[in-house]
């Protein structure tokens, strides 16, 4: 049943083909440094530049999604003296949100009744985390977790699966409250300047000006 439910929410999210641009040796070599950074110093004692939150990106072609997932899931599995990676993956987070409030298993007999837009309208009402509303915090009260220890890391994943019900900038905005004593890593499958964060390397996700590129 679950494989039949996240099948559906996957026929709701928005398809977006990107074409293949770096080789797929290029985004080994980059995943390769990752262990590195998130072990020096400066990462774990959460300062980023300046002084600044330890809020990082991980930038990467959408066409290599699911070797980055590979990536994540070999990492967490591996134990390290130097960190402990506690993994948040917004997309879960979210099939989590909607089976507890009991819509999960009524979205197929919703889409055949009503369409995919009512469908797509319907969720983005009731659990979508804007600005405007409050609704973020049920993402927040599921990431909250203690005590936090010197040498967590969080990371952030599934920011492409669960668009455009979450955006990433007001998700990084509400968590860098709670995680000031923790450094964030966010894998985002598209690109960020510093300022603007573009999803899918396609859709301007917003500004967000308190984060740094991991490499």
């Amino acid at each position: 049943m679950a494989s039949e439910q996240t099948a559906i929410m996957k026929r709701l999210q928005l398809s977006i083909v990107s074409d293949r641009g770096a080789g797929m040796s290029n985004i080994k070599h980059e995943l390769d440094k990752i262990k590195e950074c998130i072990s020096a110093t400066d990462f774990i004692t959460n300062m980023g530049k300046s002084n600044e939150l330890g809020i990082h990106v991980f930038c990467y072609d959408p066409a290599d999604e699911l070797v980055v997932r590979d990536y994540i899931s070999r990492l967490t599995a591996t134990h390290s003296d130097d960190y402990r990676i506690i993994e948040y993956d917004l997309y879960k987070i979210f099939l989590e949100i909607l089976e507890d409030k009991r819509i999960l298993d009524k979205i197929e007999g919703m889409e055949e009744k009503r369409g995919r837009k009512f469908v797509l309208d319907h969720l983005h009402r009731t659990i979508g985390a804007e600005k405007e509303k409050q609704s973020y915090y049920e993402y927040l009260s599921r990431m909250d977790y203690e005590p936090h220890q010197l040498g967590d890391v969080v990371f952030l994943t599934g920011i492409g699966k669960v668009y455009p019900f979450v955006r990433a900038h007001i998700i990084l905005n509400a968590m860098q409250k709670m995680f000031t004593d923790v450094p964030i890593l966010m894998f985002y499958p598209g690109s960020f300047n510093q300022q603007d964060l573009i999803l899918f390397n396609k859709i301007h996700d917003g500004n967000y000006y308190r984060a740094f590129n991991l490499l």
